[in-house]
């Protein structure tokens, strides 16, 4: 599996990044474990979690995610075989929340308690604070890797100006700066990160590894009615998308599918990957599924087919009406 350096870290990943928000939720602990063990063995190596998955779920505190993954790390003995991203910011209770110095020695001590592990290879504000200096939070983070519990440090969800003014602030104060960054973006959700974000992670050797890379599930072409919603967790998301243009996007989709043999949702990735991102991220709730996504890491779309999916997804005033 080739693997690829994440921005101008020493980080090397895979073409693909799974994604376990789903661990814990719509994937119970055996089932989690399954998935994990045929994602080492594919020759893949970058899981993305966050310390709030999965809180939203009745009856969940969040860190479910995280802990089945410390679980399958002491059950398996491969810490070497994998690398953790995991995120912090989003709040986890009363006070428990943002990127405050205090916060973050507290955030990160439980995450490496449930990941059963020493080091969290890259460590990401899940989203932005503007009530902390980011010179505070960017100081926090050099404590880390300074003890060895930090790698390397990412950003999610930051718009470019706040990204930039990061990077600003890392070189005049001799900081650790963000290597990576976790974008919504994927075929159907492309205008909040194309243009000045992706502009700037280009210029700056940002590494690149959007979240919903299948859109959930939308992508993959199984839900074309909202009869095929039914009974679903993210039905409520992908309702959303059935609009003339998502529709025009899987019809892009059957036609490339038709003209080259691979699924929707490989070709979903496979122009993730053309667009010049590191890795996307993606999930999967079996290891068919999963098994599904592997031959995206290798999949090569022909100018054509990526021109074809570039106009029937190019629409940013329907984009902007639904969100």
């Amino acid at each position: 599996m080739n693997k690829r350096r994440l921005g101008n870290s020493s980080l090397e990943i895979g073409p693909l990044v799974f994604g376990c928000n789903i661990f814990g939720w719509t994937a119970d602990e055996p089932t989690s474990f399954k998935l994990l063990d045929a994602f080492v063995a594919s020759g893949l190596n970058m899981i993305d979690t966050a310390d709030v998955y999965s809180k939203w779920i009745p009856g969940h505190v969040g860190g479910e995610s995280e802990t089945i993954i410390g679980n399958w790390l002491a059950k398996r003995g491969n810490r070497d075989k994998i690398l953790i991203a995991t995120k912090l910011g989003v709040e986890m209770g009363p006070g428990e929340t943002g990127l405050s110095k205090s916060y973050m020695q507290r955030a990160v001590e439980r995450s490496l308690k449930r990941l059963q592990t020493d080091c969290i290879d890259l460590y990401q504000s899940h989203r932005d604070d503007t009530e902390t200096p980011m010179e505070e939070t960017l100081e926090a983070f050099a404590a880390l890797i300074r003890s060895g519990k930090v790698r390397a440090i990412g950003a999610s969800n930051f718009k470019a100006d706040r990204l930039a003014e990061a990077l600003r602030v890392s070189a005049a104060h001799g900081l650790p700066r963000y290597v990576s960054l976790q974008p919504w973006y994927n075929l159907y959700d492309r205008f909040d990160y194309e243009g000045d974000l992706a502009n700037l992670c280009q210029r700056e050797n940002i590494g690149v590894i959007p979240y919903f890379g299948l859109a959930s599930g939308f992508l993959t072409g199984k839900y074309r009615s909202e009869k095929d919603l039914e009974g679903k967790p993210r039905g409520y998301r992908v309702k959303n998308m059935m609009t003339e243009r998502g529709f025009r996007i899987l019809k892009a989709l059957d036609t490339v599918s038709a003209d080259i043999g691979a699924t929707p949702a490989q070709i979903s990735l496979a122009w993730l990957i053309a667009r010049g991102v590191t890795a996307p991220i993606a999930s999967a709730t079996t290891l068919d599924q999963f098994k599904e996504l592997l031959p995206a890491t290798t999949l090569k779309l022909s100018p054509d087919a990526v021109k074809l999916l570039n106009d029937a997804s190019a629409d940013s005033a329907a984009q902007a009406s639904i969100h």
